[in-house]
């Protein structure tokens, strides 16, 4: 060693030691950034507050470091602290609580957006509203050009379901198509049905129905596979419509703290196969390629599609960027309880010879799920009448045994009316119970209504009979369905408390914030094979995470209706902000 090398040793030798004498935080930057240069210090470090982890091996944290997107490090301060360096951001959360990016388990993206540009109906609870919201859209409009809305929901204003008269008078050049506000069934006016020319006469098309009058006129209403009937004459969006609809639905879901959603694409039975796989390369590829997406996206095809789907994978895999990823298909078994099109094994009490409709024969749904399962895609069917989940549950069964053990993740969206000993199936066949809290607000008392309080309260919505069962409960909204608003769809999943009740319905079958908070996490996650990347706070995966407005787990839990999102980061960057944090 030549004496200079030596007095320059120990010249930082001394140096060090007087570091570490006047300021141990020192010294550690000091370290981090002169004598170890390459070791990989942190893009940003959140600090000071309470992190649920959704990780079950450590649940909660103070502090977390993040670099190039993902999680460095989770745990107390001292053990990210080494990963500080000159360019590291610091984020203090003043004592918050930081929760995973919420995923969204069951949206309809493109259509919310575009949703979010017409008639808005939801919440409306007068027929004279109703009325007078077509009244004043119309008044706007151009001869001969299409009124496009929905969200309306006939429960509210005691049941009666509209008719193409309520409005023919404030529409009398502009044909009107409106949905109901579970996508199961559509208002047309008279210049509607008289475009699409549907008739006295009509032929009811298979896995839908025109409703009629007593003397068999068709009202307006038609009932899932029979709205293509009308909307087939609607001018298609343009893509570049398409294309602002899901910055508008990403900006909007940031807002909730949404970071990821599972994509369903169709919207209703006997929508175009197509549609989805235009999403899919003319919007969500689109988005991707000019840098324009915002949050992290998982979509599902439609079932007869499922061999194009399965070349897609074999060329391209799962994961075709890190904000789009490539689940699987999905199929209808049934309609919706609120147009009577739910699959049940009893009848409806306000129709007795009804018992709902099967939207999808049996052999065409079977056929197709032992082909896409053998192939090894993920298999989702949309069931929400009790006879419907029987069917479905009876299917995946028979497909298993054939196909033989795999992880295979079945999934039924919506399972909402289970009939007894269904519940325990799930778990049993590791079925995921894909639910929608908020649909239960809208059905609470229509339920009743529709089947009897005995049948309604014994099965529907069973989130706790499903958890005990060791189901895998995967959350999410439905939208444009339902809001797409995680905290409000964990408060009703807690509380299960209708608009003007003051109980809950069903209060046995209440979840905890841990459960909801995990259905709309980690389990969402799991339920859609995205678990590797994202789902819970956790060393390696993307760095989405929400920063909310309570000041712990258990002011949260305590005082749901006070939280709120404060900030939104996707891959450890700010994405939204309610005030600058």
């Amino acid at each position: 060693m030549t004496t200079a090398l030596a007095i320059f040793l120990s010249a930082a030798a001394a140096v060090v030691l007087a570091i570490a004498v006047t300021s141990p935080a020192l010294l550690n930057n000091f370290r981090t950034q002169f004598l170890f240069p390459s070791r990989e210090m942190a893009d940003l470090v959140v600090t000071n507050g309470t992190i649920y982890t959704a990780d079950a091996a450590a649940p909660f944290a103070d502090s977390m470091a993040v670099r190039g997107g993902r999680i460095l490090r989770v745990g107390n301060y001292s053990s990210v602290q080494g990963l500080v360096g000159s360019a590291t951001k610091t984020l203090n959360l003043q004592g918050k609580l930081v929760v995973p990016g919420f995923i969204d388990s069951h949206v309809h993206m493109v259509a919310g957006g575009l949703q979010m540009a017409r008639v808005q109906l939801h919440g409306v609870n007068q027929k004279e509203q109703f009325v007078e919201r077509i009244k004043e859209a119309a008044s706007n409009m151009q001869p001969g050009s299409w009124l496009l809305g929905g969200g309306w929901n006939n429960d509210l204003w005691g049941g009666e379901l509209p008719t193409a008269s309520w409005i023919d008078d404030s529409t009398p050049h502009n044909p009107v198509w409106l949905t109901r506000m579970d996508g199961h069934m559509g208002l047309a006016n008279s210049v509607a049905l008289k475009t699409a020319g549907i008739t006295k006469s009509m032929v009811d098309p298979d896995g839908g129905a025109v409703i009629r009058n007593n003397n068999g006129d068709p009202t307006g209403l038609l009932v899932d596979s029979a709205m293509e009937l009308v909307l087939k004459y609607v001018p298609e969006v343009s893509v570049a419509e398409r294309r602002e609809a899901l910055l508008r639905a990403s900006e909007y879901a940031l807002t909730k703290g949404v970071t990821t959603v599972v994509d369903v694409g169709r919207y209703f039975p006997g929508a175009s196969p197509e549609s989805p796989w235009e999403d899919l390369s003319d919007v969500y590829k689109w988005a991707d390629s000019s840098g324009k997406m915002k949050i992290r996206a998982c979509l599902f095809f439609p079932m007869e599609t499922w061999t194009r789907l399965h070349e897609l994978v074999k060329s391209e895999g799962h994961k075709l960027s890190q904000w789009i990823y490539i689940g699987g298909i999905k199929s209808f078994a049934d309609g919706s309880l609120g147009s009577n099109s739910a699959l049940f094994h009893e009848p409806y009490i306000d129709e007795y010879n009804n018992f709902g409709l099967q939207v999808t024969d049996t052999d065409t749904l079977y056929n197709a799920t032992i082909s896409a399962d053998k192939a090894g895609l993920q298999v989702a069917i949309h069931a929400i009448g009790d006879r419907a989940n029987d069917l479905i549950l009876d299917m995946y069964k028979s497909v298993a045994t054939k196909n033989g053990d795999r992880d295979r993740r079945f999934r039924i969206e919506h399972a909402q009316h289970l009939a007894p000993g269904a519940a325990a199936r799930f778990g049993e066949q590791g079925v995921i119970a894909s639910v929608q809290p908020d649909h239960l607000l809208d059905d609470a008392d229509s339920a009743a209504r529709k089947l009897g309080v005995e049948r309604a309260n014994q099965e529907s919505y069973l989130f706790q009979s499903l958890l005990s069962s060791n189901t895998q409960l995967a959350l999410g909204s439905d939208w444009p369905v339902a809001d797409i608003n995680p905290l409000g769809s964990i408060k009703t999943a807690m509380h299960r408390v209708p608009p003007g009740w003051d109980h809950g319905w069903i209060p046995s079958e209440c979840i905890s914030l841990h459960d909801a908070l995990n259905g709309y996490t980690i389990s969402a996650a799991r339920a859609s094979l995205l678990d590797a990347d994202v789902g819970s706070l956790s060393p390696g995966k993307m760095a989405d995470f929400v920063v909310l407005s309570a000041t712990g787990f258990h002011d949260m839990e305590m005082d749901m209706d006070a939280n709120f999102v404060e900030a939104t980061y996707v891959g450890g960057l700010r994405s939204y902000s309610y005030q600058n944090i």
